[in-house]
């Protein structure tokens, strides 16, 4: 049976202004001067009012990481071959990888889906296969994907925020892995935002100036071959993405309309993100920003998207890593809202 795109109209909850006024107050009456720990207190009331609670709590924390392959690979964007990819997934798997050390340091659940590898699936422990295809299609050539695989991988996407979620995860965090993925993002990021190629493309993987200027001219091929098709938001992401970014973009969706906070990595996941909140506007309440990526593409999102990022440690590795190194300080200021005392316990004067 083809899957139906009807799931994506569901709507989202709105962020309960209750809680934020009980957190809101709580922060008042914390034995430190008002505003004093900055952006931690502003991440305590958004987290209130996301869950529902003036004490929030980040915990359990899932890891959900997509990985596909990309035809437009064969024009030369990257400085890695395809089987890189199959390569990662397994290193993933196997711990050896950024995101699965980070995860495991910050204690995050690591969910591995693989949706399309260009060299052919095979049987990992730990990793659950949902092959689509062999890597998505050459944008520069033809549509990254058919409607009934679009359909697919959103689906993908939604279903892995639903079994977290039944499992009681109150922070999600997309990440993705794919050869030649940068690219595709950066085609996404220009459609949705207008922009032109030379503003969006970055060095992905360490291309030096060269190399940018070729992916450049790729992406401005892609972005020409498909200005005549609709420039609704799925049409965009079915034709410049790939697999494992709209299986975010349905992630992104799910995660808001199931009421649970998403931390946005760097970025290939912001291109959909980005997308998540073209379909649906009340996504980008759930959306809490973890680093700025040195992709220079990624500022043109954050500032599309209103996000102003946690971090800005130079990172463009991916894979989610961004956003775990920021776990820490939600973990942070959750229990400093929680567990500092309020004047009347500490016997503290709160005069003016």
């Amino acid at each position: 049976m083809t899957p139906t795109l009807d799931w994506l109209a569901e709507p989202c909850p709105p962020i309960d202004q209750t809680a934020v006024q009980h957190a809101l107050a709580r922060q008042d009456q914390l034995t430190k001067p008002p505003g004093s720990l900055g952006r931690l207190e502003e991440l305590a009331v958004r987290l209130a009012g996301l869950q529902r609670t003036a004490t929030p709590e980040v915990d359990p924390v899932r890891v959900l990481l997509f990985a596909a392959d990309h035809g437009v690979a064969a024009e030369g964007v990257s400085r890695y071959p395809q089987d890189v990819t199959k390569q990662m997934v397994r290193n993933i798997a196997n711990g050896g990888a950024g995101v699965a050390v980070m995860a495991k340091a910050v204690g995050a659940g690591l969910d591995i889906i693989e949706l399309g590898l260009a060299t052919g699936s095979e049987v990992v422990e730990g990793v659950r296969s949902e092959p689509l295809g062999p890597g998505s299609g050459n944008i520069a050539r033809e549509p990254a994907m058919t409607p009934e695989q679009l359909a697919r991988a959103l689906d993908i996407g939604r279903d892995a925020v639903d079994r977290a979620v039944d499992a009681g995860v109150r922070l999600i965090i997309g990440g993705e892995l794919g050869i030649a993925n940068t690219t595709a993002a950066a085609a996404l990021a220009c459609a949705l935002l207008d922009r032109a190629a030379s503003e969006v493309v970055g060095p992905g993987t360490g291309l030096d100036s060269a190399g940018v200027n070729r992916k450049a001219e790729v992406v401005a091929r892609a972005l020409e071959l498909h200005a005549s098709e609709p420039r609704d938001p799925l049409e965009m992401l079915r034709r410049l993405s790939g697999f494992e970014i709209a299986a975010l973009t349905g992630a992104y969706l799910r995660a808001a309309q199931r009421g649970v906070a998403m931390l946005i990595d760097g970025f290939i996941v912001s291109s959909a993100a980005l997308a998540a909140v073209r379909l649906q506007p009340a996504a980008r309440d759930w959306m809490l920003f973890s680093h700025r990526s040195a992709e220079p593409g990624h500022r043109l999102m954050m500032e599309a998207l209103e996000a102003d990022p946690l971090l800005d440690l130079g990172f463009r590795l991916g894979e989610a890593t961004g956003a775990c190194a920021a776990v820490p300080l939600l973990r942070l200021a959750c229990a400093v809202h929680r567990d500092m005392a309020t004047f009347d316990e500490a016997g503290v004067s709160n005069a003016c």
